[in-house]
């Protein structure tokens, strides 16, 4: 079975989120299983000269974009056992980061097209199947059954698209369809690409693709819901049948308490004693008092309103009443950066505000951590519980989307549980979980229980991937 695995951006190339994860990670897990998985994702300008140094040139062709022609560039590298392939075109790539451009509608639809074209030119791979993800792909299932119907090798290619947020679908005015995608008008009804007085790429890829999933099975209900539904919730529920969940894992080879680097000591499921040396240290180094007694609650994410930072706002004063110390890491928007950084003036025995971005540093929170705070408005999936679970910081979260398939708050009645969690969207409920997570770390034998516990769970991709197997095999 070949897979060729789409995708916008890709882990160690350029990450600015999950997605980079699931890209480098899924392929990865199913290589494992025998499968010859591959990824192709643009040849950015931020991708280290080491990488770009090591690529083979595999061919050059014209990308179609509307009547223009542009030049298509195929390069290979093969990392960590698995092969990448690279879209290179300086005009569209050449750039800082991923996204924000004003010709991303243009960049993606020459980066969906040129998928296709480079097919032509992979020696002896043709995928049976593309998987393609979110919005920047999302057009391929499109382009496949119209541009590429008579072609030889591409008639027997099969799709899947993974929906990774429904938030970001990839919008653009109807003169894509012919200045860009070489579509005609005829896409531009309701029961094609239409939406409201637009294209939507997302649109395409629940449209014309053979299966659908998205990264947990709670969000594949949510999202067919109004609530989550973001305007395409009819939509998903008229393609139920063809819709599935499946929870993302992480890689257990790059988050592993036992031998990350990153951190101060490593430890495992049996030696979980040295969380504390790993909290005393990282107390000393963010200038917090050294307490290893003191639990500390941990953050690690984009500062927006999406990670329920508003119900944090509301209660904060309260949070920091309690006899704790919080650990927040990452950026985002002004009103939450500029709430950590006033508390962390205000209780600098208790706070440390790190605005920024610093992967070590996320490492050492997690470690150091003895929870993890996720009170999240919505989360597909989300990667900061797993990561929390491997390494022994007990997750606290709302129930939603996949903190709701891996998270199980603890019920004291029969010891069964991995962390601590809340229904309802509602700063006061976080604020009791909180409270109730903090009252069951003052005992210690239920505590470490409930670590050892998490830290022995399996988040890792084996299952993610053999259900993936699974669906491949069905549309074949």
């Amino acid at each position: 079975m070949k897979i060729l695995f789409a995708a916008s951006e890709c882990y160690p190339f350029l990450k600015t989120g999950g997605l980079a994860d699931v890209a480098y990670a899924l392929p990865k897990a199913l290589r494992k299983l025998g499968i010859d998985a591959r990824v192709i994702l643009p040849k950015y300008n931020d991708i280290k000269e080491e990488f770009k140094n090591s690529m083979i040139h595999k061919g050059s062709f014209n990308v179609p974009v509307g009547w223009r022609n542009k030049f298509g560039g195929l390069e290979y590298l093969e990392y960590d056992s698995v092969p990448f392939y690279f879209i290179d075109n300086e005009y569209y790539f050449k750039r800082g980061g991923a996204y924000g451009y004003y010709d991303d509608g243009e960049r993606f639809s020459y980066f969906s097209k040129a998928i296709l074209q480079s097919i032509y030119y992979m020696d002896d791979f043709t995928p049976d199947i593309i998987h393609c993800n979110d919005w920047q792909t999302a057009i391929v299932p499109v382009l496949l059954k119209d541009l590429y119907k008579d072609s030889q090798s591409h008639r027997n290619i099969k799709t899947v698209y993974t929906i990774h947020n429904l938030k970001y679908q990839g919008v653009f005015g109807e003169s894509v369809l012919s200045e860009l995608l070489c579509l005609n008008s005829g896409y531009y009804n309701e029961s094609a690409l239409k939406f409201y007085d637009g294209v939507s790429f997302m649109k395409g890829g629940i449209n014309y693709s053979d299966r659908i999933t998205t990264v947990s099975c709670s969000y594949a209900s949510e999202i067919q819901t109004p609530e989550y539904g973001e305007k395409l919730d009819g939509l998903l529920r008229s393609q139920n049948s063809k819709l599935q969940g499946i929870v993302n894992g992480i890689d257990y080879d790059l988050y592993n308490p036992v031998v990350d680097k990153d951190i101060y000591v490593n430890y495992d499921s049996s030696s979980i004693d040295k969380k504390n040396i790993n909290k005393t240290r990282l107390q000393k180094d963010l200038g917090l008092p050294e307490d290893a007694d003191i639990p500390m609650i941990g953050i690690v994410s984009r500062l927006v309103s999406q990670k329920g930072f508003d119900l944090i706002k509301c209660v904060i004063e309260e949070i920091l009443q309690e006899n704790l110390q919080l650990v927040v890491l990452g950026t985002g928007e002004q009103q939450y950066e500029d709430m950590f950084k006033f508390f962390k003036w205000k209780y600098p025995s208790k706070v440390s505000a790190n605005i920024l971005f610093d992967n070590n540093l996320a490492q050492k929170i997690y470690a150091a951590s003895d929870l993890f705070l996720m009170p999240s408005l919505f989360e597909p999936c989300g990667i900061g519980q797993l990561i929390a679970l491997r390494y022994g910081s007990l997750p606290i979260v709302r129930e939603t989307g996949g903190l709701k398939d891996t998270v199980h708050s603890y019920n004291e009645n029969t010891c069964g549980g991995n962390g601590f969690s809340f229904t309802n969207y509602n700063a006061h409920d976080m604020l009791y979980t909180i409270r109730r997570a903090l009252n069951f770390y003052k005992n210690k034998d239920i505590w470490n229980k409930l670590v050892i516990t998490a830290m022995n769970e399996d988040n890792s991709w084996n299952n993610s991937a053999d259900k993936y197997l699974k669906l491949y095999s069905e549309i074949l």
